[in-house]
């Protein structure tokens, strides 16, 4: 394998949308998958942007993607990276790819200043839970992930609090 960890470019935009396609299958959850380029486009590269990414390629070809964007825990004080995504085509997988994606993320906080990382995992992946505790994270178990949906924030425009 020719492994290249690199920034997500504006070019690598239809692979990363292909590669969040995968993933979003193999988590069961295909129809929330209403990205498309021009989307992640924004995310990323306007003057708004609020995500960054990597991309790994063996050779020219597009094999794992990761997302991330700051965070911050109030009660710490501490500033951090929330990873929204690590994917690896499963033929890569258990070949140090993924290791390598979470070591360049560690390596982008550190060289920040930042003091966590931060990330969510299905219950059910047992191989990514297993994954990251191999590598020192801890789970918190008493903390549930909540969202509001867009359409409920289109219900409180105009509405007082």
């Amino acid at each position: 394998m020719d492994l290249n960890i690199r920034n997500i470019t504006q070019t690598d935009l239809p692979a990363v949308v292909g590669l969040l396609r995968e993933f979003a299958a193999f988590e069961s959850l295909s129809e929330y998958c209403t990205v498309t380029g021009e989307r992640l486009n924004t995310a990323m590269f306007s003057d708004n942007a609020v995500v960054e990414g990597l991309i790994a390629l063996d050779g020219e070809t597009p094999v794992a993607y990761a997302l991330y964007y700051p965070n911050f825990s109030s009660f710490r004080g501490q500033r951090g990276i929330h990873i929204d995504d690590i994917y690896i085509k499963d033929e890569y997988r258990k070949q140090g790819v993924g290791e390598a994606m979470l070591r360049e993320i560690a390596r982008v906080a550190f060289s920040r200043g930042l003091e966590r990382i931060d990330f969510n995992v299905l219950e059910w992946n047992t191989p990514a839970l297993k994954f990251y505790e191999k590598h020192g994270a801890v789970c918190n178990e008493e903390e549930r992930h909540f969202k509001f949906l867009t359409q409920l924030l289109k219900n409180w425009q105009g509405s007082e609090f």
